[in-house]
């Protein structure tokens, strides 16, 4: 019975959770936002957490000094192993204490862990008992039920959700690998290569072609030629014929840095689509945690979160 007691709490308590999220983020927004980490109108921490304290400390018929004491105690370890353990599996801080006082490693910090604490007293004496009745009133078959039920949606959203954070990650890696590819590559090019490649490639074959042929040309006026003039045409053959590999060298190079410019403008639509193709998951995760980041590609994260806020507006 103490398992199905805090399964029914679990969910009880994670809607009552993402209800209070859900308006304290209406109205500092002023719109809608479906907070949780989650798809469903849960938020897990708080089943756990509520469900926990109501379940170890309502029977117990502690003090309200004790009860407070224990309470905020155990909601902050909870709060912060959860976003510890969230962090370590999906390599993002999803919520960020680091601004306030007295805070550890910005999973948890004082103030809001003593608002917890008068929280869960207010709901242990007042709320719970409520709560308790309405779910005794529910028959036991029917309570079971109902619980399998939510217990299957819920890991079903769970791995839908984990599923969605693994590809995001898979994206930023993609994105800021991209990213410093664009960046050598333009490097490469230098600043006023792309405008100028084409037109003057093309003159550089006229003027080598224009060079052969003189030098060709030349070549074959050797054989009748004096000796004083001999020396004069070879000296002019051998200026040609280093004017003719200057050139050759020159759109050697043009043909790398059209073939790097080629390259560029691919991989700079892919990093485009990569950074504009936001799954309703996605959008949702990053809606919800505004202050979410990432441990590996920060600065893509921002970037993607930059292109889905100039989207919507």
């Amino acid at each position: 019975m103490q398992i199905y007691y805090f399964v029914s709490y679990f969910f009880i308590y994670s809607f009552l959770g993402w209800c209070t999220e859900v308006a304290f983020a209406t109205v500092k927004q002023k719109s809608f936002v479906n907070r949780g980490f989650l798809n469903g109108p849960v938020c897990p921490v708080y089943g756990i957490g509520v469900g926990s304290v109501v379940l170890l400390l309502e029977p117990k018929e502690l003090g309200l000094a004790a009860l407070y004491i224990v309470s905020t105690v155990l909601v902050t370890v909870i709060e912060g192993m959860t976003g510890y353990l969230m962090d370590r599996i999906f390599h993002h801080k999803w919520w960020d204490y680091s601004e306030q006082p007295l805070n550890i490693g910005g999973y948890v910090c004082l103030p809001f862990s003593l608002v917890w604490g008068v929280a869960c007293v207010a709901i242990v004496r007042m709320i719970h008992p409520v709560i308790h009745k309405g779910v005794k009133m529910i028959p036991l078959m029917l309570g079971i039920v109902l619980a399998v039920l939510l217990t299957a949606v819920i890991l079903i959203d769970m791995c839908a959700t984990a599923a969605e954070v693994l590809k995001l990650n898979k994206r930023l890696e993609m994105m800021e690998k991209i990213a410093g590819e664009l960046k050598e590559l333009s490097d490469k090019l230098g600043e006023n290569i792309h405008e100028n490649v084409m037109e003057t490639m093309e003159r550089s074959q006229e003027t080598r072609k224009q060079l052969e042929e003189s030098a060709a040309e030349l070549r074959g006026k050797l054989e009748n030629a004096s000796e004083e003039q001999r020396r004069f045409i070879e000296e002019r053959i051998e200026r040609m014929e280093e004017k003719i590999r200057e050139n050759r060298y020159r759109e050697e190079q043009r043909a790398i840095a059209a073939e790097l410019r080629s390259k560029y403008a691919e991989l700079k639509g892919r990093y485009t689509e990569l950074s504009e193709r936001t799954t309703r998951i996605t959008r949702r995760l990053l809606g919800a945690f505004p202050r979410m980041e990432s441990r590996h590609h920060g600065e893509m994260l921002n970037e993607l979160r930059a292109r889905m806020r100039r989207k919507e507006d």
